[in-house]
């Protein structure tokens, strides 16, 4: 445990897809049956919102039908036990990783259990259904959309997790495919500022290169092997 003393986690889909979330790349662009472009694109969400609100009520309402698996826990687990800092950044927008106890979660891209008024710019925790066009809980207007960031848009507190990733000595990416900037650089941010970088994914990443280790297998028994080494057992 000495030998670190500030750790910076990356989670993708891969690891929430061992809970029954789908993630687009696993069927040839499409996402839960839909084209990305129309359901996971600023242009997709103007040319049909019906579409678009209609698809993430059913993803917020799906969640109720997954639950965490060991490699969100043991990530929990290494938060509550590990003295130093750590960062646990998800491209998810599901919540397993709060309902496997994790505290420190930043979503770079959005979550599904917030809505974004476009008028107001005021987020707020969402539970209810977007398709009947609610009002905006602070300024009423029927202007909600999900808090979740498309294709083409800037992830979350960027400026946050670049400053992180430049003083971390730990950098972890676990269930991504190394292919979705700029999350895919940011091995590369941290292997420059003096880290060392470990990838724990199901097969080796596009970015498999820039770690100095790598450990292959599904996240629920890659990452609990991993945080029972890092912890001493």
């Amino acid at each position: 445990m000495a030998e670190f003393e500030r750790i910076v986690i990356l989670t993708g889909a891969g690891i929430s897809a061992e809970s029954g979330i789908d993630t687009f790349r696993a069927a040839g662009g499409l996402w839960e049956q839909h084209r990305v472009e129309d359901v996971a694109t600023p242009e997709g969400f103007a040319r049909n919102p019906d579409l678009v609100l209609g698809f993430y009520d059913m993803r917020r309402e799906a969640l109720a039908n997954v639950v965490p698996n060991p490699a969100h826990t043991a990530l929990a687990r290494l938060e509550r036990e590990f003295r130093g800092e750590l960062l646990l950044v998800t491209q998810n927008v599901d919540d397993l990783h709060e309902r496997g106890g994790s505290a420190r979660v930043l979503h770079m891209h959005g979550e599904l259990k917030s809505a974004l008024c476009t008028s107001c710019e005021t987020r707020s925790p969402w539970l209810a259904t977007m398709i009947d066009r609610p009002p905006c809980p602070v300024c009423r207007a029927p202007t909600l959309r999900p808090d979740v960031v498309w294709f083409g848009e800037m992830p979350y507190q960027m400026g946050r997790i670049y400053q992180t990733l430049e003083t971390c000595d730990l950098f972890v990416s676990i269930g991504t495919s190394g292919a979705v900037y700029p999350a895919a650089g940011f091995v590369q941010e941290a292997r420059s500022a003096g880290a060392h970088c470990l990838e724990l994914n199901l097969e080796p990443s596009e970015g498999s290169r820039f770690f100095h280790e790598s450990r292959h297998g599904p996240a629920s028994a890659v990452v609990p092997g991993w945080v029972e080494e890092l912890l001493g057992g």
